[in-house]
């Protein structure tokens, strides 16, 4: 253990490089269901006949049997809904603390677009596929969401308090609908709703209890989403380990390998789900 780490334990809490390892390993848990024991299930019988990787049944008994991989893979994606919350949480994080919003919106648009073909190897098994875009397009959304939000929140509006108060809000929810309405037309990962959820723990961050509390209800959706509130609410508000860049070069990469692995075993050309 690290110095630094140390240091955070004795804040006691997690510090927001935890928190992004909790996400990374979720993420990757859930990529895997998603991208390789998907289309298992999907070609079960394809694939005894035509995987390349000799003995497979012999080295995992468990992927013998249909009901077994199913029960695995939903369990894998259960997993993987505590990724994209706490993701979202530190991008509010990150938009509060970061010295360069614009440096930081770059970063989150130029991996979005590396991340693509990847994205698209890695779950439809082209090397562009504009049906489905990547996560970091929704992160990069609601980047873009949360600054327009804060010019507009800044901004006096009207010569009056009522007519000021009155356009402010007029022009949050313009921000806030073109934000999720760029998210659907660009078919985002997540879509609306995940700009929507990064809006709510943004609109909440002033007070914790409350953002802890709205984050878990905006996630409703998508069960056992809410649970990620649980480490996220032992943030320390620290930062921890340096891995700005590890997230974002960690996302292309492992898809990428997932990939090949499905290459490797044979199943690249059946669908992912």
């Amino acid at each position: 253990m690290t110095e630094i780490e140390m240091t955070d334990l004795g804040k006691r809490g997690l510090s927001g490089s935890t928190l992004k390892i909790i996400a990374i390993i979720t993420m990757f848990i859930d990529h895997v269901g998603a991208t390789i024991l998907a289309r298992m299930i999907r070609g079960y019988w394809q694939l005894s006949e035509t995987v390349t990787w000799e003995g497979l049944w012999n080295c995992f008994p468990w992927m013998a049997s249909a009901d077994r991989l199913l029960s695995v893979y939903e369990t894998m994606r259960a997993i993987g809904r505590i990724a994209f919350p706490i993701y979202c949480f530190l991008l509010v994080e990150g938009f509060e603390k970061t010295r360069s919003r614009r440096g930081y919106a770059m970063r989150l648009g130029i991996f979005a677009l590396i991340s693509e073909v990847p994205f698209d190897l890695a779950f439809n098994g082209r090397i562009m596929d504009l049906s489905y875009q990547n996560v970091f397009f929704t992160l990069f959304l609601g980047l873009l969401t949360m600054a327009a939000c804060e010019k507009i929140r800044m901004h006096r509006w009207g010569k009056t308090p009522i007519i000021d108060q009155i356009l402010r809000c007029s022009f949050l929810f313009l921000g806030v609908a073109a934000g999720a309405l760029a998210a659907e037309l660009l078919k985002c990962d997540y879509g609306a709703r995940g700009v929507f959820c990064i809006l709510a723990l943004y609109l909440l961050k002033r007070d914790k209890g409350m953002q802890m509390v709205g984050g878990a209800v905006s996630f409703c959706w998508e069960m056992p989403a809410p649970l990620a509130f649980l480490p996220i609410a032992c943030y320390n508000g620290r930062r921890g380990l340096n891995l700005k860049y590890v997230f974002y070069a960690f996302y292309p990469l492992h898809l990428f390998l997932l990939y090949l692995l499905c290459t490797w075993i044979g199943i690249e050309g059946l669908p992912a789900l």
